[in-house]
C-alpha cells in the first residue's frame, strides 16, 4: 500500500502511518515465535516480538487513553516489559493484541479533527495533529530497528 501522495493533511497522516503499521507487520512475516523473540544482542532486549507489544502498548496510550480518554490500564507494567516478557508461546496472541490495538485506536479518532488537543501530563496540551506525527516518527525509528532485526534473523531485507 502506498501512502497519498496529494490530498487532505488528514488523508496524508492516516496514509503514512498505516504504511508504517503495515510495515512493521511485513518485517515479522513468516517468522517463528522463537525468531521473533530473538533478542538483538546482549544485554539488550530489543526483538521484533517486543517491537510488536510496544507499539500495541503505545497505539493504546496515545489514541484511546490520551486523545479518546477511555480509563484503561496500559497494556505493560513498565516500560520495558513490552520487550523483556516477549514470549515465543505467547506471539500469536500478541499479534491479535496489535491487530486490535491498532483497529481500536483507528475508531478512536474517526471523525476528529487533527487540531483537537488533549492534556497530556508530561507535555501540557497535545493536539491530534501532534499525536500522529510522533506515531510516524516513533514507527519509522522501530522500522528501522526491525529492518536490522530481520536481516540478523534470516537475511532478508526491504523497505
Amino acid at each position: 500500500m502506498d501512502e497519498p501522495f496529494t490530498g487532505p493533511e488528514r488523508d496524508i497522516l492516516d496514509g503514512f502511518l498505516n504504511w508504517y503499521r503495515e510495515t512493521l507487520l511485513a518485517k515479522c512475516a513468516g517468522l517463528t515465535g522463537e525468531q521473533l523473540a530473538e533478542r538483538a544482542v546482549p544485554p539488550s532486549s530489543l526483538s521484533l516480538l517486543g517491537l510488536v507489544r510496544h507499539m500495541a502498548d503505545t497505539e493504546r496510550a496515545w489514541f484511546r487513553i490520551g486523545f479518546h480518554g477511555e480509563e484503561l490500564p496500559r497494556l505493560y507494567d513498565h516500560a520495558d516489559a513490552a520487550f523483556e516478557q516477549a514470549d515465543p508461546a505467547g506471539a500469536e496472541e500478541d499479534f491479535a493484541t496489535y491487530d486490535a490495538e491498532v483497529a481500536l485506536a483507528s475508531t478512536a479518532v474517526v471523525g476528529a479533527s487533527l487540531d483537537e488537543e488533549f492534556a497530556c501530563d508530561q507535555r501540557g496540551k497535545v493536539s491530534l495533529r501532534w499525536v500522529f506525527t510522533h506515531m510516524i516518527e516513533e514507527y519509522a525509528r522501530h522500522c528501522g530497528h526491525a529492518d536490522l532485526l530481520r536481516e540478523r534473523i534470516d537475511g532478508a531485507t526491504g523497505s
